[in-house]
């Protein structure tokens, strides 16, 4: 008796991580791909999902046959431990694919920011050769002319975008993406050609 509940714990020990990542890891890839967007091949899904239990089980059932044999309750033992991976498993996949989602959307509205505010600066500093530079503002006035529908466009989509940055916003890059259209418009209103601003800001 002693000798067989010495066997069973060594193999429980030896076998038991392996039958129970096994399964955890198996129930984590089916639960994955069938919680996968829409936009992925249907036609694959079935095959794929029959290959990773297949894959799977070649590693689990044996690592529950071979305690079985050497001490039942070993094998007991195993089965509810792989019993309680899956279900563990299976109930927390999708909560771990939701947050690990959230944090690459949050990587991708992080990144998009950064760009929207390197060109909102861009546009800044071209806006204010307009405001600043006497040549700028004596040959083109109208850009400082809140009296033309252009410019006051361009000055509500400016306090807007600046708003907006502030707060951080997730409508931020629209707001960017506004004004630069608002200043080529003004731009374009004023009879300023096209390629002036980017060769004198160069």
């Amino acid at each position: 008796m002693a000798e067989s509940l010495f066997h069973g714990a060594w193999v429980v020990l030896l076998c038991g991580p392996v039958l129970v990542a096994s399964v955890a890891g198996t129930m984590f890839v089916v639960r994955r791909r069938m919680l996968a967007p829409a936009g992925s091949s249907p036609d694959e899904a079935p095959d794929q999902v029959f290959w990773d239990l297949f894959l799977g089980a070649c590693v689990a059932i044996p690592a529950l046959l071979i305690p079985a044999l050497v001490s039942p309750w070993a094998g007991l033992v195993l089965a509810g431990a792989g019993t309680a991976a899956g279900i563990a498993a299976h109930r927390t996949t999708p909560r771990f694919l939701a947050r690990r989602a959230a944090r690459r959307e949050q990587r991708q509205q992080r990144s998009v920011h950064q760009a929207a505010r390197a060109q909102h600066d861009e546009l800044m500093v071209r806006w204010r050769r307009y405001e600043l530079d006497p040549a700028y503002s004596i040959d083109y006035p109208a850009l400082t002319d809140v009296r033309l529908p252009e410019t006051s466009a361009l000055i509500k989509a400016m306090r807007t975008a600046d708003r907006l940055r502030e707060a951080a916003h997730q409508g931020y890059p629209e707001a960017v993406g506004s004004l630069a259209a608002s200043l080529a418009a003004a731009e374009r209103a004023a009879g300023i050609p096209s390629a002036l601003p980017l060769e004198q800001g160069a």
